[in-house]
């Protein structure tokens, strides 16, 4: 069953985040992951919500998704994604 990470953000750094966010995609293939969303909040319809900044990654399954992000090239990154942005990152596995 597919897997998602789902992060929300709110960016510190313009630059080291760019720098961050490039770096990402080269880290998924081994877990045959993909960026499947990457956006900013429009509006928030309902509740409260403290980040602007969105992006889904998909996996085939949560061992994947948790392999990535607990891989050595991602955790790597990590300094430079808490440098760049404050960041909530939730694993969630799809219903169907």
């Amino acid at each position: 069953m597919s897997a998602f990470l789902i992060f929300h953000g709110t960016i510190i750094d313009a630059d080291k985040f760019s720098e961050y966010a490039q770096a990402v995609p080269a880290t998924l293939s081994p877990f045959d992951g993909s960026i499947t969303l990457r956006g900013k909040a429009d509006s928030v319809l309902c509740g409260k919500h403290q980040h602007a900044i969105i992006a889904s990654l998909r996996f085939p399954d949560l061992q994947s998704a948790h392999g990535w992000y607990h891989s050595p090239a991602y955790q790597a990154l990590i300094p430079k994604r808490d440098q760049a942005a404050d960041f909530t990152v939730i694993s969630y596995e799809a219903l169907d």
